[in-house]
């Protein structure tokens, strides 16, 4: 009972590594003596969130850039991290994207980079990185896949940002296709689906215009308006996470778990 949340020395990937729920996630990885990898799109972000994590929470983070709204960024970021390690313990499916238009304006790219990033990408990175899954796994202690869902696939989203949902909703569905086909192969997938947290992504939608520290963001305000009255933390998402990689949750399969204050239930 006393190693039930151990994760140390499991090796993690966290896609959408370099900010927000994806960096509180890497951090509780590192904190709870996992070796962490990180993804995003832009290489020097990448670097820096590997100096910041790193320097707050000691252990090994290493930075991989990749850009996985194409399906050859996700087969060079699985080739990339097979250069380095020979199994995958935690495989975090987390970098998304958003874009906000009106309805009878949402242009066609915007629908297919969300889609892309949010859907597309999570399945056909998880397929890349089987092999390494496959290598990590043991019946006592499976491989784990966690998908970063959203409430905004549970409940009818605030912002006129028509494709995240529908999105979102359809990893959640994959989640349970998904761990119904690995399962038997001690590759256990879940979902998290968080609610309101200090994003650069929440931050533009409430019109902090990005700002997720200082007096230009307002999260008090935000987090009076959620149940809990407030907004996430590091601890709350991380803990999840971490719940889920270790032998505490290695009997839960498919599931999609709010993380958002009750947001969805008193929706």
């Amino acid at each position: 009972m006393q190693d039930l949340f151990r994760i140390q020395g499991k090796i993690a990937l966290v896609t959408g590594g370099s900010r927000g729920i994806g960096e509180m996630i890497a951090a509780g990885f590192l904190a709870s003596g996992a070796k962490v990898y990180i993804s995003s799109r832009k290489a020097d972000a990448c670097a820096a969130a590997v100096e910041r994590l790193t320097g707050a929470y000691g252990g090994e983070c290493v930075a991989l850039p990749a850009d996985l709204s194409e399906v050859s960024g996700c087969n060079e970021l699985a080739a990339a991290l097979g250069e380095r390690e020979e199994r995958l313990h935690i495989l975090v499916n987390n970098a998304g994207a958003a874009w906000g238009a009106p309805l009878g304006e949402f242009p066609e790219n915007g629908w297919d980079k969300v889609m892309n990033t949010n859907l597309k990408a999570p399945f056909f990175l998880t397929q890349s990185l089987l092999p390494m899954l496959r290598a990590a796994a043991s019946a006592e202690d499976p491989a784990r896949v966690i998908n970063v869902g959203s409430v905004d696939g549970i409940k009818t989203p605030v912002f006129d940002n028509f494709p995240y949902g529908p999105s979102k909703a359809g990893l959640h569905h994959l989640t349970r296709v998904l761990a119904a086909h690995l399962v038997k192969q001690n590759i256990i997938v879940n979902a998290i689906a968080p609610g309101p947290f200090p994003t650069w992504m929440l931050s533009l939608g409430v019109g902090f215009g990005g700002a997720t520290e200082g007096e230009a963001a307002d999260w008090d305000l935000v987090g009076k308006q959620n149940p809990r009255g407030r907004v996430g933390t590091m601890e709350d998402i991380a803990g999840l996470a971490i719940f889920l990689s270790s032998r505490a949750g290695a009997f839960t399969v498919g599931e999609t778990i709010t993380c958002d204050g009750g947001a969805v239930a008193a929706s």
